[in-house]
């Protein structure tokens, strides 16, 4: 997979997570998971500094996949599908 295709599906994702966010189906505990992921993920400042050894660099490969894991668990199939879908088309 190239670098480019790589940030297109990225980007897709993001308007996915975005319209899964305003349905009115999603469920709360859902929403607050994936928005604190959203969230960290354009944070200006680590919450763990990246000068601390291996834990620095790698908060943000393992905490946003993590939350994002834990809110789709949380979330109905079909919404994700369904705002997916509209992404696509």
């Amino acid at each position: 997979m190239k670098l480019s295709d790589l940030y297109r599906n990225f980007k897709k994702e993001i308007k996915v997570y975005k319209l899964v966010l305003e349905d009115k189906r999603t469920p709360r505990i859902g929403k607050f998971f994936l928005g604190l992921a959203i969230g960290y993920l354009f944070l200006p400042f680590d919450l763990i500094p990246d000068f601390i050894p291996v834990i620095g660099l790698l908060d943000d490969a393992i905490i946003i996949p993590l939350l994002i894991y834990i809110a789709l668990k949380l979330i109905p199939r079909e919404i994700i599908l369904d705002n997916r879908k509209k992404v696509i088309e």
